[in-house]
Protein backbone atom coordinates (compact mmCIF):
# COMPACT_ATOMS: atom_id res chain seq x y z
CA UNK A 1 0.00 0.00 0.00
CA UNK A 2 3.03 2.41 0.35
CA UNK A 3 2.63 3.45 -3.51
CA UNK A 4 -0.74 5.19 -2.61
CA UNK A 5 -0.63 8.76 -2.42
CA UNK A 6 -3.45 10.14 -0.43
CA UNK A 7 -4.54 13.26 -0.69
CA UNK A 8 -5.84 13.86 2.53
CA UNK A 9 -4.53 12.83 5.91
CA UNK A 10 -5.29 9.77 6.59
CA UNK A 11 -6.43 10.26 10.12
CA UNK A 12 -9.22 9.99 12.81
CA UNK A 13 -9.38 13.86 13.63
CA UNK A 14 -12.59 15.12 15.35
CA UNK A 15 -13.11 18.66 16.17
CA UNK A 16 -16.67 19.31 17.27
CA UNK A 17 -19.28 16.76 18.51
CA UNK A 18 -20.66 14.66 15.99
CA UNK A 19 -23.10 16.23 14.45
CA UNK A 20 -21.36 19.44 14.05
CA UNK A 21 -23.13 23.40 13.82
CA UNK A 22 -22.54 22.84 9.75
CA UNK A 23 -24.08 19.40 9.43
CA UNK A 24 -26.97 20.23 11.65
CA UNK A 25 -27.87 23.32 9.92
CA UNK A 26 -28.36 21.44 6.76
CA UNK A 27 -30.26 18.89 8.71
CA UNK A 28 -33.07 21.88 9.07
CA UNK A 29 -32.59 23.00 5.58
CA UNK A 30 -32.63 19.19 4.07
CA UNK A 31 -36.29 18.83 6.36
CA UNK A 32 -37.70 21.85 4.52
CA UNK A 33 -36.86 20.67 1.12
CA UNK A 34 -36.30 16.93 0.64
CA UNK A 35 -38.65 13.91 1.08
CA UNK A 36 -39.08 12.34 4.35
CA UNK A 37 -38.82 8.68 2.44
CA UNK A 38 -34.77 9.32 1.23
CA UNK A 39 -32.55 8.28 4.96
CA UNK A 40 -29.12 8.54 5.86
CA UNK A 41 -27.26 6.91 7.76
CA UNK A 42 -25.25 9.08 9.93
CA UNK A 43 -26.07 12.62 10.31
CA UNK A 44 -23.06 14.30 9.02
CA UNK A 45 -22.44 15.92 5.60
CA UNK A 46 -19.57 15.06 3.89
CA UNK A 47 -17.38 18.05 2.29
CA UNK A 48 -14.28 15.69 1.02
CA UNK A 49 -13.45 11.90 1.22
CA UNK A 50 -10.11 10.21 0.11
CA UNK A 51 -8.68 7.00 1.17
CA UNK A 52 -9.96 5.41 4.17
CA UNK A 53 -11.56 9.02 5.28
CA UNK A 54 -14.78 11.30 5.16
CA UNK A 55 -14.15 14.73 6.19
CA UNK A 56 -17.51 16.50 6.79
CA UNK A 57 -18.32 20.67 6.41
CA UNK A 58 -17.73 20.87 9.99
CA UNK A 59 -13.90 19.76 9.41
CA UNK A 60 -14.41 16.51 11.36
CA UNK A 61 -11.99 13.41 9.31
CA UNK A 62 -13.85 10.16 10.12
CA UNK A 63 -13.25 7.03 9.29
CA UNK A 64 -14.89 4.97 6.26
CA UNK A 65 -15.95 1.73 6.90
CA UNK A 66 -19.10 1.89 4.44
CA UNK A 67 -17.10 2.82 1.22
CA UNK A 68 -21.22 4.33 0.30
CA UNK A 69 -21.87 0.72 0.62
CA UNK A 70 -19.26 -0.87 -1.30
CA UNK A 71 -18.70 1.35 -3.74
CA UNK A 72 -15.64 3.85 -3.25
CA UNK A 73 -13.36 0.21 -3.25
CA UNK A 74 -10.48 2.40 -4.67
CA UNK A 75 -11.55 5.44 -2.90
CA UNK A 76 -13.74 8.24 -3.21
CA UNK A 77 -11.37 10.64 -5.39
CA UNK A 78 -9.27 7.92 -6.56
CA UNK A 79 -6.94 10.19 -9.00
CA UNK A 80 -7.05 8.14 -11.89
CA UNK A 81 -10.36 7.82 -11.77
CA UNK A 82 -10.74 11.87 -11.20
CA UNK A 83 -8.35 12.18 -14.15
CA UNK A 84 -10.71 9.84 -16.69
CA UNK A 85 -14.18 12.26 -15.68
CA UNK A 86 -12.66 15.39 -15.93
CA UNK A 87 -10.49 14.10 -19.33
CA UNK A 88 -14.07 12.37 -20.89
CA UNK A 89 -16.58 15.69 -18.97
CA UNK A 90 -14.01 17.89 -21.55
CA UNK A 91 -15.01 16.31 -24.94
CA UNK A 92 -18.91 15.05 -24.20
CA UNK A 93 -20.75 14.40 -21.29
CA UNK A 94 -23.37 12.56 -23.17
CA UNK A 95 -24.63 11.93 -26.92
CA UNK A 96 -26.97 8.34 -25.50
CA UNK A 97 -25.23 5.03 -27.04
CA UNK A 98 -28.73 4.07 -28.49
CA UNK A 99 -27.76 7.15 -30.50
CA UNK A 100 -24.42 7.84 -31.28
CA UNK A 101 -22.45 5.01 -29.65
CA UNK A 102 -18.48 5.49 -28.23
CA UNK A 103 -15.50 3.24 -27.54
CA UNK A 104 -16.12 3.79 -23.62
CA UNK A 105 -19.19 1.85 -23.85
CA UNK A 106 -17.45 -1.13 -25.70
CA UNK A 107 -14.20 -1.03 -23.90
CA UNK A 108 -15.87 -1.48 -20.53
CA UNK A 109 -17.60 -4.42 -22.58
CA UNK A 110 -14.80 -5.68 -23.37
CA UNK A 111 -13.18 -5.65 -19.64
CA UNK A 112 -16.64 -7.49 -18.16
CA UNK A 113 -15.93 -9.98 -20.89
CA UNK A 114 -12.73 -10.49 -19.65
CA UNK A 115 -13.38 -10.00 -15.40
CA UNK A 116 -16.30 -12.43 -15.39
CA UNK A 117 -16.22 -15.94 -14.42
CA UNK A 118 -15.98 -18.32 -17.23
CA UNK A 119 -14.53 -18.69 -20.91
CA UNK A 120 -18.04 -18.94 -23.10
CA UNK A 121 -18.55 -16.03 -25.53
CA UNK A 122 -20.27 -13.23 -23.42
CA UNK A 123 -21.97 -9.96 -23.99
CA UNK A 124 -23.24 -6.84 -22.17
CA UNK A 125 -25.63 -4.12 -21.63
CA UNK A 126 -24.91 -1.34 -19.45
CA UNK A 127 -27.18 0.48 -17.17
CA UNK A 128 -27.31 2.68 -14.05
CA UNK A 129 -28.31 0.89 -11.02
CA UNK A 130 -28.15 -2.07 -9.47
CA UNK A 131 -31.81 -3.17 -9.79
CA UNK A 132 -31.38 -1.92 -13.34
CA UNK A 133 -29.42 -4.23 -14.12
CA UNK A 134 -31.14 -6.88 -11.85
CA UNK A 135 -34.72 -6.70 -14.01
CA UNK A 136 -32.83 -6.59 -17.15
CA UNK A 137 -31.27 -9.44 -16.02
CA UNK A 138 -35.19 -11.10 -15.62
CA UNK A 139 -35.82 -9.57 -18.82
CA UNK A 140 -33.42 -11.77 -20.40
CA UNK A 141 -33.75 -14.61 -18.98
CA UNK A 142 -37.48 -14.90 -19.86
CA UNK A 143 -37.39 -14.06 -23.20
CA UNK A 144 -34.93 -16.08 -23.76
CA UNK A 145 -36.58 -19.08 -21.72
CA UNK A 146 -40.04 -18.75 -22.58
CA UNK A 147 -40.70 -18.90 -19.17
CA UNK A 148 -42.07 -17.03 -16.78
CA UNK A 149 -41.31 -17.99 -13.01
CA UNK A 150 -38.27 -16.34 -10.96
CA UNK A 151 -37.30 -17.67 -7.80
CA UNK A 152 -35.24 -15.53 -5.31
CA UNK A 153 -34.37 -16.15 -1.79
CA UNK A 154 -34.81 -15.34 2.39
CA UNK A 155 -32.99 -12.29 3.22
CA UNK A 156 -32.28 -11.66 -0.54
CA UNK A 157 -31.78 -7.69 -1.26
CA UNK A 158 -32.05 -7.00 -5.38
CA UNK A 159 -33.19 -2.92 -5.37
CA UNK A 160 -36.22 -0.81 -4.77
CA UNK A 161 -38.17 -1.03 -8.39
CA UNK A 162 -40.78 -2.67 -8.81
CA UNK A 163 -40.02 -6.48 -9.83
CA UNK A 164 -36.57 -5.85 -7.57
CA UNK A 165 -39.09 -5.42 -4.54
CA UNK A 166 -40.64 -8.56 -5.15
CA UNK A 167 -37.44 -10.11 -5.44
CA UNK A 168 -36.25 -8.58 -2.11
CA UNK A 169 -37.15 -10.45 1.05
CA UNK A 170 -37.44 -7.39 3.79
CA UNK A 171 -40.57 -5.49 3.73
CA UNK A 172 -39.56 -2.65 5.98
CA UNK A 173 -38.59 -0.24 4.58
CA UNK A 174 -37.78 -1.77 1.63
CA UNK A 175 -41.51 -3.12 0.47
CA UNK A 176 -43.92 -2.29 3.00
CA UNK A 177 -47.13 -0.60 1.52
CA UNK A 178 -45.44 -0.52 -2.11
CA UNK A 179 -47.49 -3.05 -3.30
CA UNK A 180 -48.95 -5.20 -5.25
CA UNK A 181 -44.98 -6.34 -6.71
CA UNK A 182 -44.59 -8.18 -9.96
CA UNK A 183 -45.88 -11.70 -10.26
CA UNK A 184 -43.96 -15.06 -11.04
CA UNK A 185 -41.49 -14.46 -7.62
CA UNK A 186 -41.56 -17.05 -6.07
CA UNK A 187 -38.77 -17.00 -2.67
CA UNK A 188 -37.25 -19.91 -1.21
CA UNK A 189 -35.06 -20.86 1.65
CA UNK A 190 -31.24 -19.89 1.87
CA UNK A 191 -28.34 -21.67 3.20
CA UNK A 192 -27.97 -19.43 6.64
CA UNK A 193 -25.28 -21.52 8.52
CA UNK A 194 -25.74 -19.52 11.91
CA UNK A 195 -29.18 -20.15 12.13
CA UNK A 196 -29.36 -23.04 10.14
CA UNK A 197 -30.30 -26.57 12.19
CA UNK A 198 -27.07 -28.38 12.89
CA UNK A 199 -24.97 -30.42 10.59
CA UNK A 200 -27.43 -28.98 7.62
CA UNK A 201 -24.71 -28.88 4.44
CA UNK A 202 -24.74 -26.47 1.83
CA UNK A 203 -25.97 -29.40 -0.43
CA UNK A 204 -28.78 -30.22 1.43
CA UNK A 205 -29.89 -26.65 1.70
CA UNK A 206 -29.57 -26.90 -1.78
CA UNK A 207 -31.27 -29.62 -2.22
CA UNK A 208 -34.29 -28.31 0.24
CA UNK A 209 -35.05 -25.64 -2.20
CA UNK A 210 -34.45 -27.53 -5.35
CA UNK A 211 -37.23 -29.81 -3.92
CA UNK A 212 -39.86 -26.67 -3.15
CA UNK A 213 -38.76 -25.59 -7.01
CA UNK A 214 -39.88 -29.02 -8.47
CA UNK A 215 -42.54 -29.35 -6.33
CA UNK A 216 -44.19 -26.15 -6.13
CA UNK A 217 -43.07 -24.11 -9.50
CA UNK A 218 -41.92 -26.96 -12.12
CA UNK A 219 -38.68 -26.71 -13.84
CA UNK A 220 -40.69 -26.20 -17.11
CA UNK A 221 -42.01 -22.66 -15.56
CA UNK A 222 -39.00 -21.95 -13.92
CA UNK A 223 -36.82 -18.96 -16.02
CA UNK A 224 -33.78 -17.74 -13.36
CA UNK A 225 -32.42 -18.19 -10.23
CA UNK A 226 -31.04 -15.21 -8.74
CA UNK A 227 -29.05 -14.79 -5.83
CA UNK A 228 -26.25 -13.05 -4.57
CA UNK A 229 -23.64 -15.22 -3.81
CA UNK A 230 -22.55 -13.52 -0.44
CA UNK A 231 -26.24 -11.51 0.67
CA UNK A 232 -25.72 -8.63 1.99
CA UNK A 233 -27.85 -6.10 3.12
CA UNK A 234 -29.98 -9.48 4.47
CA UNK A 235 -26.49 -9.92 7.23
CA UNK A 236 -23.64 -10.37 4.92
CA UNK A 237 -24.88 -14.28 4.83
CA UNK A 238 -22.23 -16.33 3.25
CA UNK A 239 -23.93 -19.91 2.38
CA UNK A 240 -22.59 -22.97 3.53
CA UNK A 241 -19.89 -24.49 0.71
CA UNK A 242 -21.74 -26.49 -1.72
CA UNK A 243 -25.09 -24.72 -1.97
CA UNK A 244 -24.04 -22.28 -4.73
CA UNK A 245 -22.54 -25.07 -6.93
CA UNK A 246 -25.62 -27.74 -5.98
CA UNK A 247 -27.85 -24.84 -7.58
CA UNK A 248 -25.98 -24.11 -10.57
CA UNK A 249 -25.66 -27.75 -11.81
CA UNK A 250 -29.85 -28.46 -10.87
CA UNK A 251 -30.23 -25.12 -13.36
CA UNK A 252 -27.89 -26.10 -15.70
CA UNK A 253 -29.26 -29.61 -16.42
CA UNK A 254 -32.89 -28.04 -16.07
CA UNK A 255 -32.31 -25.39 -18.67
CA UNK A 256 -33.09 -22.68 -15.60
CA UNK A 257 -31.16 -19.27 -15.85
CA UNK A 258 -28.55 -18.83 -13.14
CA UNK A 259 -27.92 -15.31 -12.75
CA UNK A 260 -25.17 -14.06 -9.91
CA UNK A 261 -26.53 -11.20 -8.44
CA UNK A 262 -22.83 -9.33 -7.26
CA UNK A 263 -23.57 -5.60 -7.31
CA UNK A 264 -22.25 -5.68 -3.82
CA UNK A 265 -19.64 -8.47 -4.13
CA UNK A 266 -18.07 -7.50 -7.12
CA UNK A 267 -14.95 -5.90 -7.91
CA UNK A 268 -12.60 -7.40 -5.43
CA UNK A 269 -14.68 -6.88 -2.72
CA UNK A 270 -14.56 -10.26 -1.54
CA UNK A 271 -11.01 -11.13 -1.96
CA UNK A 272 -11.77 -12.33 -5.55
CA UNK A 273 -12.52 -10.02 -8.69
CA UNK A 274 -16.34 -11.99 -7.84
CA UNK A 275 -17.29 -13.93 -5.04
CA UNK A 276 -18.67 -16.60 -7.54
CA UNK A 277 -15.05 -17.46 -8.13
CA UNK A 278 -14.23 -18.88 -4.23
CA UNK A 279 -16.73 -21.47 -4.56
CA UNK A 280 -15.97 -21.72 -8.67
CA UNK A 281 -19.15 -21.13 -10.02
CA UNK A 282 -19.77 -19.98 -13.78
CA UNK A 283 -23.15 -18.09 -13.99
CA UNK A 284 -25.42 -17.68 -16.79
CA UNK A 285 -25.78 -14.11 -16.54
CA UNK A 286 -23.84 -11.77 -14.08
CA UNK A 287 -25.37 -8.57 -12.12
CA UNK A 288 -22.86 -6.17 -11.24
CA UNK A 289 -22.56 -2.40 -10.01
CA UNK A 290 -21.46 -0.67 -6.84
CA UNK A 291 -17.82 -0.69 -7.02
CA UNK A 292 -17.34 -0.83 -10.87
CA UNK A 293 -16.90 2.41 -11.78
CA UNK A 294 -15.22 4.46 -8.70
CA UNK A 295 -18.63 6.12 -7.20
CA UNK A 296 -20.10 7.14 -10.52
CA UNK A 297 -23.13 5.32 -11.11
CA UNK A 298 -22.90 2.72 -13.89
CA UNK A 299 -24.44 -0.73 -13.87
CA UNK A 300 -24.05 -4.22 -16.25
CA UNK A 301 -25.27 -7.32 -17.24
CA UNK A 302 -22.87 -9.97 -18.50
CA UNK A 303 -23.93 -13.30 -19.86
CA UNK A 304 -23.82 -16.22 -22.26
CA UNK A 305 -23.84 -14.51 -25.61
CA UNK A 306 -26.65 -16.90 -26.80
CA UNK A 307 -29.22 -15.53 -24.03
CA UNK A 308 -27.97 -11.73 -24.51
CA UNK A 309 -28.46 -11.96 -28.32
CA UNK A 310 -31.85 -13.36 -27.94
CA UNK A 311 -33.36 -9.92 -27.42
CA UNK A 312 -34.19 -8.22 -30.39
CA UNK A 313 -32.98 -4.61 -31.02
CA UNK A 314 -34.36 -2.03 -28.69
CA UNK A 315 -35.17 -4.44 -25.82
CA UNK A 316 -32.39 -3.46 -23.66
CA UNK A 317 -31.06 -0.26 -23.38
CA UNK A 318 -31.88 3.58 -21.69
CA UNK A 319 -30.91 7.32 -22.08
CA UNK A 320 -28.47 6.98 -19.51
CA UNK A 321 -27.01 3.47 -19.80
CA UNK A 322 -23.30 3.24 -20.03
CA UNK A 323 -22.98 6.88 -19.73
CA UNK A 324 -19.65 8.06 -21.59
CA UNK A 325 -18.42 9.96 -17.85
CA UNK A 326 -19.28 6.72 -15.91
CA UNK A 327 -17.65 3.99 -18.76
CA UNK A 328 -14.19 6.27 -18.60
CA UNK A 329 -14.41 5.97 -14.70
CA UNK A 330 -15.28 2.05 -14.71
CA UNK A 331 -12.02 1.67 -16.83
CA UNK A 332 -10.02 4.11 -14.78
CA UNK A 333 -11.22 2.44 -11.35
CA UNK A 334 -10.79 -1.80 -13.24
CA UNK A 335 -7.11 -0.25 -13.90
CA UNK A 336 -6.15 0.80 -10.13
CA UNK A 337 -7.72 -1.91 -9.30
CA UNK A 338 -5.06 -4.08 -11.00
CA UNK A 339 -2.33 -1.47 -9.82
CA UNK A 340 -2.87 -2.23 -6.37
CA UNK A 341 -4.01 -5.46 -6.50
CA UNK A 342 -7.16 -4.98 -5.02
CA UNK A 343 -8.20 -8.24 -4.44
CA UNK A 344 -5.48 -9.28 -2.68
CA UNK A 345 -5.72 -6.37 -0.58
CA UNK A 346 -9.56 -7.22 0.41
CA UNK A 347 -8.00 -10.56 1.48
CA UNK A 348 -5.27 -8.85 3.53
CA UNK A 349 -8.04 -6.45 5.35
CA UNK A 350 -9.74 -10.30 6.22
CA UNK A 351 -6.30 -11.34 7.52
CA UNK A 352 -6.23 -8.06 9.66
CA UNK A 353 -9.54 -7.85 11.16
CA UNK A 354 -11.28 -11.27 11.07
CA UNK A 355 -9.12 -12.34 13.99
CA UNK A 356 -9.79 -9.45 16.03
CA UNK A 357 -13.76 -9.94 15.66
CA UNK A 358 -13.35 -13.09 16.56
CA UNK A 359 -11.40 -12.68 19.51
CA UNK A 360 -13.81 -10.17 20.32
CA UNK A 361 -16.98 -12.56 19.88
CA UNK A 362 -15.02 -14.69 22.16
CA UNK A 363 -14.74 -12.21 24.82
CA UNK A 364 -17.58 -10.39 24.82
CA UNK A 365 -20.36 -12.99 24.61
CA UNK A 366 -23.51 -10.77 22.47
CA UNK A 367 -21.76 -11.55 18.68
CA UNK A 368 -23.48 -14.53 17.66
CA UNK A 369 -21.52 -15.20 14.51
CA UNK A 370 -18.03 -12.90 13.01
CA UNK A 371 -18.50 -13.84 9.04
CA UNK A 372 -17.94 -12.52 5.79
CA UNK A 373 -15.16 -12.58 3.04
CA UNK A 374 -12.05 -10.34 1.91
CA UNK A 375 -13.24 -6.61 2.80
CA UNK A 376 -16.69 -7.78 3.70
CA UNK A 377 -17.10 -8.81 7.19
CA UNK A 378 -19.80 -8.33 9.50
CA UNK A 379 -21.08 -9.62 13.65
CA UNK A 380 -24.14 -10.49 14.31
CA UNK A 381 -25.10 -9.20 17.49
CA UNK A 382 -27.70 -11.43 19.93
CA UNK A 383 -28.95 -11.36 23.57
CA UNK A 384 -26.19 -13.18 25.76
CA UNK A 385 -26.55 -17.23 25.76
CA UNK A 386 -28.89 -17.09 23.01
CA UNK A 387 -29.70 -16.72 18.81
CA UNK A 388 -31.96 -14.05 19.93
CA UNK A 389 -31.11 -10.89 17.24
CA UNK A 390 -30.21 -7.66 19.38
CA UNK A 391 -31.30 -4.84 17.15
CA UNK A 392 -31.06 -2.39 19.77
CA UNK A 393 -27.14 -3.22 20.94
CA UNK A 394 -26.59 -3.05 17.28
CA UNK A 395 -28.14 0.75 16.40
CA UNK A 396 -26.49 1.40 20.06
CA UNK A 397 -23.07 0.13 18.72
CA UNK A 398 -23.02 1.91 15.29
CA UNK A 399 -24.31 5.53 16.89
CA UNK A 400 -21.76 5.44 19.65
CA UNK A 401 -19.08 4.74 16.95
CA UNK A 402 -20.44 7.66 14.82
CA UNK A 403 -19.83 9.31 17.90
CA UNK A 404 -16.01 8.88 17.96
CA UNK A 405 -15.88 9.22 14.22
CA UNK A 406 -15.85 5.77 12.65
CA UNK A 407 -18.77 5.39 9.94
CA UNK A 408 -20.19 1.97 11.11
CA UNK A 409 -23.31 0.39 8.34
CA UNK A 410 -25.87 -1.76 9.74
CA UNK A 411 -28.18 -4.56 8.25
CA UNK A 412 -29.45 -7.76 8.30
CA UNK A 413 -33.18 -8.94 8.34
CA UNK A 414 -33.67 -8.95 11.98
CA UNK A 415 -31.27 -5.45 12.15
CA UNK A 416 -28.76 -7.06 14.40
CA UNK A 417 -25.65 -7.12 12.18
CA UNK A 418 -22.63 -4.43 12.13
CA UNK A 419 -21.00 -4.68 8.72
CA UNK A 420 -17.66 -3.51 7.71
CA UNK A 421 -16.99 -2.39 4.03
CA UNK A 422 -14.04 -0.22 4.14
CA UNK A 423 -12.53 0.86 0.66
CA UNK A 424 -10.23 -1.27 -0.25
CA UNK A 425 -7.37 1.17 -0.19
CA UNK A 426 -7.59 2.30 4.19
CA UNK A 427 -4.41 1.91 5.37
CA UNK A 428 -3.60 -0.41 8.34
CA UNK A 429 -3.20 2.20 10.60
CA UNK A 430 -6.03 3.82 10.00
CA UNK A 431 -8.02 0.35 10.10
CA UNK A 432 -6.76 -0.60 13.26
CA UNK A 433 -7.44 2.46 14.70
CA UNK A 434 -11.11 1.64 13.79
CA UNK A 435 -11.40 -1.68 14.87
CA UNK A 436 -10.05 -0.24 17.94
CA UNK A 437 -13.14 2.30 18.28
CA UNK A 438 -15.07 -1.28 17.77
CA UNK A 439 -13.53 -2.84 19.90
CA UNK A 440 -14.09 -0.57 23.09
CA UNK A 441 -17.11 -0.05 22.06
CA UNK A 442 -18.35 -3.20 21.93
CA UNK A 443 -16.91 -3.90 25.03
CA UNK A 444 -18.60 -0.46 27.31
CA UNK A 445 -22.17 -1.77 25.96
CA UNK A 446 -21.98 -5.19 27.47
Amino acid sequence: MNDIQYRLPQKRALVTELPGPKSAALTARRRATVAAGVGSSVPVYAADADGGVVVDVDGNSLIDLGSGIAVTSVGASDPAVAEAVREQVGHFTHTCFMVTPYEGYVRVAEELAALTPGDHEKRTVLFNSGAEAVENAIKVARLATGRDAVVAFDHAYHGRTNLTMALTAKSMPYKAHFGPFAPEVYRLPMSYPYRDQDGLTGEQAAQRAISQMEKQIGADSLAAIVIEPIQGEGGFIVPAEGFLPTLVNWARANGVVFIADEVQTGFSRTGAWFACEHEEIVPDIITMAKGMAGGMPLSAITGRAELLDKVHPGGLGGTYGGNPVACAAALAAIDSMRKFDLPARAQHISDLALPRLQALAAEVGVIGDVRGRGAMLAMEFVKPGTTEPDAELTKAIAARALEQGVILLTCGTYGNVIRLLPPLVIGDDLLDDALTVIEQIVRSLV
